[in-house]
């Protein structure tokens, strides 16, 4: 199974911030959108990093509630682990395990067409197991 196959299945929407917003703008909007991490695009809407929950968390504990009225770019990660459509997921889980990262911005060449997260990948491996037993099982019962 490949990433292309998450994103038809969960959909491509994509949640993103600029790197001027505040974190406590960011912070409202993953709240708001119920998601762990936010791709951060400049003005033309190509990738620049990625700000998750854990990045807030890191500049709270190093400056304080201050820290929420710092820019997005101050926090964000800015070399971003990416994936591309025709990534296998056992390699993105791989990479995403490595890394200890729970999204991945997923670019077809330059163009950003969604996010997969480390639970929609679970997800789809266990599916893909549940089918396989549900297989196995008819071809014994049929046997």
């Amino acid at each position: 199974m490949t990433i292309a196959h998450i994103l038809k299945r969960k959909g491509t929407t994509i949640m993103g911030v600029s790197p001027d917003h505040s974190l406590q703008e960011a912070a409202a909007i993953l709240t708001d959108k119920r998601v762990g991490a936010l791709v951060v695009l400049d003005s033309d809407g190509h990738l620049e990093g990625i700000l998750s929950e854990r990045d807030i968390v890191r500049l709270c504990a190093r400056s304080g509630a201050a820290a929420m009225t710092a820019k997005v770019a101050d926090a964000m990660t800015k070399d971003v682990l990416t994936a591309a459509p025709k990534d296998k997921v056992d390699s993105a889980l791989a990479r995403m395990t490595d890394r200890r990262i729970r999204h991945l911005p997923v670019l077809d060449g330059q163009n950003l067409v969604g996010v997969v997260s480390i639970g929609d990948l679970v997800k789809a491996k266990i599916d893909e197991a549940l089918q396989e037993a549900d297989a196995m099982r008819a071809y014994i019962a049929t046997g």
